[in-house]
């Protein structure tokens, strides 16, 4: 199929014979001619097939699926209209039911493509990992991405909105004009992509690439807070401790009460440090009655920490409404996990202590 490049806009031939607005189909003629030449809708993709549906309850058919070298799978929705109507929604569903497709089942599908022919298998599993640059099917898998493409005679401000934002969140979707015309007695198409712009699409790759590392680094380090106090909260069981009644989370901090309303003894958990204190609050609107309390307690400092048997940090914290009484210990959630039982260990204990020592105190302290 001939390919004529004006402006920078591509201009595909479409088998028609006699022209009007309404000549260009959107499944006869435009999906028809990209399931023939994907080019213009990018490089590197091989169409898996047209028409697919491969789920119960539903007689949804995804006009074109395709699968990328990066091993993800696209979804290709086509409307000819001149504002896309709800095709992104439509599209988005579609994403999501493909989400969970195996290698063996995208092979399945491309295999719709040889029309039933005996060896259609065999020559859609070649097609497949040729295009993956697989020796096998145990050699890869899918990625679990799906990009979506939205094609368009045009698209209204609602889509272009609804997809620029969507990108923003990480997703993978990209809008391409396909306005057909007369030229020289023949139909054309001029092919333009408009989301994200050509000059900017490799500098959005390279940001959702940077923005997928963080998403990898924050899920493992929630992973190691919640399994270290998933250890914590176990060891407090094993002695009947304070945080015996609380569940692992992936927050930064574990409290428990202490006895005293807007009060509550309080462990944290840092990259390479942590903290065991009481922390007083409460309320914004008693900000007076916050620092009355610690300096009441500041007062018998000296008593306080011989009962404890440490030093303490004492914090006021005159630029905020709580106070802080607190001691940190040297170890983290990046700590070796042989090194967890010690430091767990360390603020079970002085949770235990601070609760012993400012405990009776606190209860002689009034709410004024």
């Amino acid at each position: 199929m001939p390919l004529y490049s004006i402006t920078n806009a591509q201009l595909l031939p479409v088998p028609v014979t006699t022209f009007s607005s309404q000549s260009i189909l959107e499944r006869q003629h435009l999906q028809a001619m990209l399931k023939q030449d994907s080019s213009p809708l990018g490089e590197g993709l091989l169409v898996l097939c047209e028409e697919y549906s491969n789920w119960q309850d539903s007689n949804r058919r995804i006009d074109l699926l395709c699968l990328s070298r990066d091993r993800d799978l696209v979804v290709v929705e086509i409307k000819r209209t001149d504002d896309g109507g709800h095709m992104d929604l439509q599209a988005i569903r579609y994403a999501s039911m493909v989400s969970g497709m195996t290698l063996e089942q995208v092979i399945d599908a491309h295999a719709r493509s040889f029309n039933g022919q005996e060896d259609g298998k065999e020559k859609a599993r070649s097609a497949v990992l040729e295009h993956l640059r697989l020796d096998s099917e145990a050699d890869g898998t899918l990625s679990g991405k799906v990009e979506i493409i939205l094609v368009s005679a045009d698209f209204s401000t609602e889509i272009t909105t609804c997809v620029m934002w969507l990108n923003e969140q990480g997703l993978s979707i990209r809008c391409i004009r396909m306005q057909p015309y007369q030229f020289q007695n023949q139909a054309l198409v001029d092919v333009t992509q408009i989301i994200p712009l050509p000059e900017a699409e490799s500098y959005l790759v390279k940001m959702r690439e940077q923005q997928d590392e963080k998403r990898k680094v924050e899920s493992k380090r929630q992973e190691l807070i919640r399994r270290f106090w998933g250890q914590f909260i176990d060891t407090s069981k094993r002695h009947a401790g304070l945080f015996a009644g609380r569940s692992p989370t992936t927050d930064h901090w574990l409290s428990a009460g202490i006895g005293k309303a807007g009060t509550n003894i309080t462990c944290s958990l840092a990259e390479d440090r942590s903290r065991a204190e009481l922390w007083i609050h409460l309320g914004k609107n008693k900000v007076a009655t916050n620092k009355a309390w610690f300096d009441a307690l500041h007062a018998q400092k000296e008593d306080i920490e011989k009962a404890f048997g440490s030093p303490l940090t004492w914090q006021r914290l005159d630029g905020g409404s709580g106070c802080r009484i607190c001691i940190e210990f040297d170890g983290g959630w990046s700590s070796a996990e042989t090194e967890w039982p010690q430091l767990q260990g360390q603020l079970l204990k002085a949770a235990s202590d601070l609760c012993a020592v400012l405990g009776p105190r606190l209860k002689l302290l009034k709410d004024e």
